[in-house]
């Protein structure tokens, strides 16, 4: 039975979102905080946590940053659970290292998608062979290390950062539309998921590997979607 962390420091809000995911056979722990939420995560990784960003003391952006600089929780799928829903609050969001981020008020129906989703992955993450390298060019991906080398520079990515520059690396010259992606990348069912969720994610990965200026590896194909080139 997979194991959820479910964060809110709204009461009413804590105990509906448990009563879902128990009814989805998933094992539960609910916490109000941000310092509950932590002490949870110490005694045992969760295979999803559910987060949100507004809360007293430790908000949900603090709590995942210090998630992902510790390189326990470098795979641990994180969905931001809010009603925070502008473009920005959702960069924030990602920026910080969200895999996922759903806005209040929610379909239920969506919110199930999304979740076993991201821990259908996570799981198989773990339980995978990921020694292999991949290679264009000068750039390079551990999936070991989940780093990216750029000129022998490393950088650590988040795990969908991950999966989603190793897919693209992994259809080089193949145009991917933003749908294509939600479901090849995240494996949500089709129509399910944001579109904005990919993009935001592929904004992130461009600051990241694209600081030389000269040398872009996304591609836009407007119109289509991301591709990266040989």
């Amino acid at each position: 039975m997979a194991y959820v962390i479910a964060v809110d420091d709204d009461l009413e809000v804590l105990e509906t979102l448990g009563r879902v995911l128990e009814r989805e056979k998933l094992d539960v722990r609910l916490a109000s905080s941000g310092t509950q939420a932590m002490a949870l995560l110490e005694q045992r990784i969760p295979d999803l946590l559910i987060l949100d960003i507004i809360m007293p003391g430790v908000d949900g952006i603090t709590v995942c940053r210090k998630l992902r600089a510790d390189s326990r929780y470098t795979a641990l799928p994180i969905l931001f659970l809010t009603a925070k829903g502008s473009t920005d609050d959702i960069v924030d969001g990602l920026d910080a290292g969200a895999d996922d981020y759903v806005v209040k008020p929610f379909e239920l129906a969506e919110l199930r998608a999304r979740v076993h989703a991201l821990i259908r992955r996570g799981q198989r993450q773990g339980n995978a062979d990921s020694s292999a390298v991949v290679q264009i060019g000068d750039l390079v991906l551990d999936s070991d290390t989940y780093q990216a080398s750029v000129y022998d520079t490393n950088i650590q990515l988040t795990s969908t950062e991950h999966r989603l520059l190793r897919y693209l690396m992994e259809h080089v010259n193949q145009a991917m539309s933003p749908s294509h992606l939600l479901q090849a990348v995240w494996e949500y069912p089709p129509d399910t998921g944001d579109p904005d969720l990919v993009r935001a994610h592929v904004r992130n990965l461009r600051a990241k590997i694209e600081k030389n200026p000269e040398r872009k590896y996304i591609r836009t194909i407007h119109g289509v979607g991301y591709m990266i080139s040989d």
